[in-house]
């Protein structure tokens, strides 16, 4: 899907870039499959902002993926592909024998008219979702499960991928787009594929506007703040920070410091990304 651009009428409209939607079948979602979405603009139940730099979004239904994939044996047919304003990945429809409708992520190469479907017996074809136990070495798959039965939690962006480097025991060994090396349960589902939607790095907003319709307000660097509200703040001119290195405006390290810090899940990485 490449990017379309944009004559210039107008300055915003100079550096425009717009993914072209030609792929999606459908502009209208399932209406059983929706329902509102209420926008907290980074506000916690009392009303104070506890996530900077959000707010001001346009109004959006949300659909209703169906991560966990757990209508076994049951095949489905892609009705349509559609595009989800919550994701920047496409989502599809699916209409299931039974007579069931369900969106699922659209896997990069799947049409209108494909069938897809989950379960242990499943072929390793994209779209499909098994176990690991059932998936070669090599395999490319998205929508990875941490634990059987909770659903898909890795691997869900626009483009991503993942794939299984080795076996042994009960695990398997997965590396992450991020370059992580992973183990993860060999009964864990995951739908073979790479996920659509490859070319939304090619986008290109253009103006501030576009950055506001989607819930973006501005940030405003801490060098450029007074010293009250930034460890950056304060000094005379275009000055350095003046600290080793830095800093959150709540004074915590930031950029090289360790994000992650799960005892459950450090012995299960092999090897971290960069930067944590």
């Amino acid at each position: 899907m490449a990017a379309r651009s944009y004559e210039t009428y107008n300055p915003g409209t100079q550096n425009q870039g717009m993914l072209n939607v030609t792929r999606t079948t459908r502009n209208k979602p399932c209406k059983r499959l929706t329902y509102g979405k209420i926008s907290r603009n980074g506000r916690n139940h009392g009303g104070t902002i506890t996530s900077r730099h959000r707010g001001g979004a346009h109004k959006r239904l949300f659909r209703e993926i169906d991560f966990l994939r757990n209508k076994f044996d049951v095949a489905g047919r892609i009705a349509s592909v559609e595009y989800d304003p919550n994701r920047n990945a496409l989502i599809c429809l699916v209409n299931y024998i039974d007579g069931e409708k369900k969106y699922i992520l659209h896997a990069r190469g799947i049409k209108v008219g494909d069938v897809v479907i989950s379960g242990p017996a499943a072929s390793i074809s994209t779209g499909n979702t098994l176990p690991l136990t059932k998936m070669p070495l090599g395999t490319v798959l998205h929508n990875i499960e941490l634990k059987s039965g909770r659903g898909g939690q890795l691997v869900r962006a626009a483009g991503v991928v993942a794939k299984i480097v080795a076996k042994e025991g009960h695990l398997a060994t997965l590396r992450l787009p991020s370059s992580e090396i992973r183990l993860v349960p060999q009964d864990c589902f995951a739908t073979v594929g790479r996920v659509g939607n490859i070319d939304i790095n090619s986008e290109s907003l253009g103006k501030a506007g576009s950055k506001r319709w989607l819930g973006k307000r501005p940030k405003v660097r801490g060098s450029a703040m007074n010293p009250v509200d930034h460890p950056h703040g304060g000094g005379e001119g275009r000055t350095s920070i003046g600290r080793k290195m830095p800093s959150t405006p709540w004074g915590q390290a930031a950029l090289g410091k360790r994000s992650i810090n799960n005892r459950c899940s450090n012995p299960l990485i092999l090897r971290r990304r960069k930067g944590i």
